[in-house]
């Protein structure tokens, strides 16, 4: 029989500001059924990867002999097409009020000011805090070459956005929630602010950046050392997410003794080799299937009022 999640331990970190989730592709696809497939111009649910990558394979008349690879695609794209024209591309898509998921509201109704890191372009984790009045800053990984290797912080209480070293940014963080855009996000108010780490070469410059220090902020590099890691929508196939974690373990000298947990469903053995590895807990669950037997076991913690 297979264990399940330590729900109290989770509630607990989240309730005390002690876990950091990290929502990966999967976390934004919460609603889908298994046979749901997404086309351009279905607002019921966001594309994965491969449907991204199909996408945009066939507007650049992607070579069919390969392997639709989203980093590859995207690439090839730009090579064609244009920076602007990939990104005018991406804005489309992602410029749309898509069904807020069931793990977005909770994290929303979490009382406490949570760090909250994520690798998607989409806005949902932004819209679920707006539906519940929460307030909350976003820091922006930036690809804009005129912006240098400098990160976009946009702050609640203005609602503006600057442009800042990630070694300077000084925000608090027991006052509100910052979400983490670490591949950047589309800025649905104006366009020449959206930020895109999808191809080949924002990927190697994004790693470049890690190793100078110069990606994360160097304030995240406490709760970083001390938190716990919470895993949604993730699969660690992605050598990207593979690599963060190796130079957040190495540089910023995580202890090994800090469990953290991810939810995946029906994970591969390889990945079962790849998360033990990092010290990680598996749990093979449906993530929407996590986020109510969560909500519903702990509902003073997550804030329902059921």
């Amino acid at each position: 029989m297979a264990l399940s999640p330590p729900y109290p331990l989770i509630r607990d970190g989240l309730a005390r500001a002690r876990v950091i989730p990290f929502l990966g592709a999967g976390a934004s696809l919460g609603g889908r059924t298994p046979e749901a497939l997404w086309q351009h111009g279905q607002l019921g649910y966001l594309p994965n990867a491969w449907e991204l990558a199909t996408h945009l394979a066939q507007q650049s008349q992607f070579p069919p002999e390969e392997a639709p690879d989203l980093a590859k695609v995207a690439q090839y794209y730009n090579a064609v097409g244009g920076r602007g024209a990939l990104d005018n591309e991406l804005h489309g898509i992602f410029d749309c009020d898509y069904p807020l998921t069931p793990l977005h509201a909770a994290l929303a109704a979490v009382p406490a000011n949570l760090l909250i890191v994520t690798t998607n372009y989409d806005d949902l984790i932004e819209r679920a805090f707006d539906a519940a009045s929460r307030p909350y800053d976003v820091v922006i990984h930036t690809t804009d070459p005129n912006i240098g290797d400098r990160l976009l912080w946009r702050e609640h209480e203005t609602g503006q956005t600057h442009t800042i070293n990630a070694n300077k940014l000084d925000l608090d963080l027991a006052k509100t929630t910052i979400i983490y855009k670490m591949h950047g996000a589309v800025d649905r108010t104006d366009a020449a602010n959206d930020q895109y780490v999808i191809t080949e070469d924002d990927y190697i410059d994004f790693l470049t950046r890690m190793t100078k220090n110069k990606a994360i902020p160097a304030m995240f590099a406490e709760p970083f050392q001390t938190r716990h890691f919470l895993f949604l929508g993730y699969g660690l196939r992605d050598w990207n997410l593979r690599v963060v974690l190796n130079r957040i373990e190495k540089d910023l000298r995580r202890s090994k003794d800090i469990t953290s947990w991810a939810i995946q469903f029906k994970p591969s053995q390889l990945e079962h080799l790849f998360w033990q590895k990092r010290g990680v807990e598996l749990y093979d669950k449906l993530l929407d299937d996590f986020v109510k037997e969560l909500a519903g076991s702990l509902k003073p913690a997550m804030g329902t009022n059921k």
